[in-house]
């Protein structure tokens, strides 16, 4: 590198490309520092990126949390080198040690972007496809804020969502299943750079992939554009003409060079997720006009021209907070919906739950919660949600809300259609944004289709709700493809997910309290088709109240000196509850214990458990229309599982309970051996 490059006399288009060689040689240092990585990607879009985010990206790096901020997401996130390197460069609190430290125990640069961890990162990136689709779910928050509260002269929502999305991001099917709802909303603000190297590990994407995919994002309904990546003015100009597109989100088909700048492999699958090595890394320095020595060396006009966006940022946020007061002055009343929307506000008092009279052929639990949202939506602006097709199904639409649409967005109503990974993943984008608690419906045994965005917002903590109705094989004539035998079990797999299946309406009720409660991880509520009994807790009933689940396990009945517990989540608990009348019948002394949620209950102090399950008592049989694998957590080892093990059948629900097993008899039969047993 000459002595010219590093004064402040370099030439703009000079100081341009010394800024994104400086993010490519902190790529290629932080990989073979650490031995592993993927240098490709960020060798090949480093162009286009430093001018998004030095022309275009809206962004305090001293606040990274500022509410009108564009959102960034890096989609490809195996690249995420790219994203260090510039948060590092604009002054973000991501320092050259820390890109030393990539890919390192503890570190703040983890081998892919992940949330809570980076300042700057606004999602967890990795998994392909999941940044695209959750970025649709950051630019529609952004579009329903804009409709709802902004007013002539105070645009408080009015920012872009910009993504970077990788060949392997366009092959995976939620990407199309997400850019399918963005065109049909006409996201405008939704901006998508599509890094078209055209190598996948494997190769060439010609082995696998070889449709025009401009032509099918045009078919969505986007806006589309071709240009050199490379080119720095032709980014420029692509980014500009997608900002001025207001009606439809936008495709910027960027072809690049993966590995620019490597002699040796660039262009090929050699440098997608390897390092160079440091013969090559030596090379590629040099080829790149890059001092070989110090490692991880940056000019100081590369600081100097990227840190503006320091004061740059400051700037826009301090007008922004100006122009906020003025709105609150003007419009009080909308600044404080504001206020409790941003905060996600819940009530303080839950007598606005719906308490549910006994009945002993009550509906099933999908109903009573179609009650429970539409009590709580009036109280908490910030619940919005919907159904992948199955609004009438899941009961979730909220009574007197619009439907969010191309037309209009001021709606707490959104229609998914036939796209479950996808919703999961906009519901994450949602959440991620801030302002939302949302939710979304389908069938349990549909949760299959969207698992890796339910484990995305468990790894990132987010506060999303799952309603999933028609749980079991309680299903009845539709057959086992709908039935869902493995599917809660499974559910209660995934780390950080509280899943709660209530046993009755009012335990539905605290089930919704508890997922609106939890700020640190999404939950899942499993509810019934088929009918089931709403309980009499009332005072001399000897049934505990409904709150009571909040704990996740607790002793629904009980008797003194307790011979055998039962055990039972969702339908199954009145199951056990007849269960428990016959063999009181036979002078058997015997605990119900309702457990909805494991989770909660594991979340509780040593004592209450033990309280709850004494050691002593190992007398156990659980009972529960799923798989037994798992519950002898609970039952141990002298215990007894009354579940199903096969997949279910097509016939109405009574009969298919009867022959698979799922009685109060066949319940009483396991206790009795039980006590024989351990007689």
């Amino acid at each position: 590198m000459s002595d010219a490059m590093t004064t402040a006399e370099v030439s703009s288009t000079e100081l341009d490309r010394l800024c994104a060689n400086a993010i490519r040689a902190l790529a290629v240092d932080a990989v073979q520092q650490a031995n592993s990585g993927h240098p490709g990607m960020p060798l090949g879009v480093a162009d286009a990126a430093y001018v998004l985010w030095t022309r275009f990206l809206k962004h305090n790096p001293e606040d990274p949390n500022w509410i009108n901020r564009d959102r960034f997401v890096l989609s490809a996130g195996h690249g995420s080198m790219l994203l260090y390197a510039l948060l590092h460069l604009t002054g973000y609190d991501v320092s050259l040690d820390d890109l030393r430290a990539f890919r390192q125990w503890g570190s703040r640069t983890p081998g892919h972007p992940e949330y809570h961890e980076t300042p700057g990162v606004e999602m967890t990136t990795g998994p392909l496809g999941q940044g695209i689709a959750t970025a649709v779910g950051m630019a529609l928050a952004e579009r329903h804020l804009a409709e709802k509260f902004n007013r002539p002269g105070f645009p408080v929502a009015n920012h872009h969502t910009y993504v970077i999305c990788s060949d392997g991001d366009l092959m995976e099917g939620i990407a199309y299943e997400a850019a399918s709802i963005a065109g049909h909303l006409a996201l405008g603000k939704l901006i998508v750079l599509y890094d078209s190297n055209q190598i996948s590990i494997d190769g060439p994407t010609d082995l696998t992939f070889s449709e025009d995919v401009g032509m099918r994002f045009r078919a969505a309904g986007w806006h589309v554009t071709r240009i050199d990546g490379h080119d720095m003015n032709a980014v420029a100009q692509a980014l500009a003409e997608a900002v001025d597109e207001t009606e439809r989100p936008s495709l910027i088909i960027a072809r690049t060079t993966i590995g620019y700048g490597s002699p040796n492999k660039a262009g090929t699958n050699k440098c997608h997720g390897e390092p160079l090595g440091a013969a090559e890394a030596t090379l590629t320095k040099q080829a790149l006009g890059w001092p070989i020595e110090p490692d991880f060396f940056v000019p100081g006009d590369v600081y100097e021209h990227m840190q503006i966006a320091v004061q740059v940022g400051n700037t826009r946020q301090y007008e922004w907070q100006q122009m906020f007061e003025r709105y609150c002055a003007s419009h009080p009343e909308l600044a404080e919906r504001w206020q409790q929307v941003q905060t996600c506000a819940i009530p303080e008092d839950w007598a606005i739950l719906p308490e549910f009279a006994p009945n002993p052929n009550d509906k099933g639990t999908r109903v009573s919660a179609g009650v429970v949202i539409n009590k709580l939506a009036p109280q908490i602006p910030s619940l919005i949600g919907g159904s992948a097709d199955l609004a009438g199904s899941n009961n979730t639409l909220i009574n007197g809300a619009t439907l969010i649409d191309a037309q209009s967005f001021a709606g707490r109503n959104i229609s998914f259609g036939v796209r479950e990974h996808a919703m999961g993943a906009i519901l994450n984008g949602l959440a991620l944004h801030g302002g939302f608690i949302p939710f979304g419906g389908t069938f349990l045994v549909f949760s299959d289709y969207m698992r890796p965005a339910i484990r995305m917002a468990a790894l990132m903590g987010l506060q999303v709700v799952y309603v999933f109705t028609h749980d079991s094989i309680g299903l009845g004539e539709d057959g086992p493809t709908h039935q869902p035998v493995e599917h809660v079990m499974s559910l209660r797999l995934i780390p950080n997910l509280h899943v709660f299946r209530p046993g009755d309406a009012n335990e539905a009720a605290i089930g919704w309290r508890a997922a609106l409660e939890r700020r640190d991880g999404p939950t899942a509520l499993i509810f019934t088709r088929q009918g089931v009994p709403t309980l009499d807790r009332s005072a001399g009933t000897g049934l505990a109240s409904a709150t009571d689940a909040l704990r996740g396990g607790y002793v629904l009945r009980d008797a003194a000196n307790p011979q055998v517990a039962l055990l039972a989540t969702g339908s199954e608990l009145s199951v056990a509850l007849a269960a428990a009348d016959q063999l009181a019948a036979q002078g058997i002394a015997v605990r119900v214990v309702s457990m909805p949620c494991w989770e909660r209950f594991e979340a509780q102090e040593a004592s209450y458990r033990a309280a709850v399950l004494p050691p002593s008592l190992t007398a156990r049989v659980a009972v529960e229309a799923g798989r037994s694998l798992g519950w002898e957590r609970y039952v141990g080892s002298q215990g007894a599982v009354v579940g199903v093990d096969r997949f279910g059948a097509s016939a109405p629900h009574t009969e298919i309970f009867a022959r698979l097993g799922i009685t109060a008899e066949a319940v009483v039969d396991a206790a009795l051996r039980l006590l024989q047993e351990g007689a």
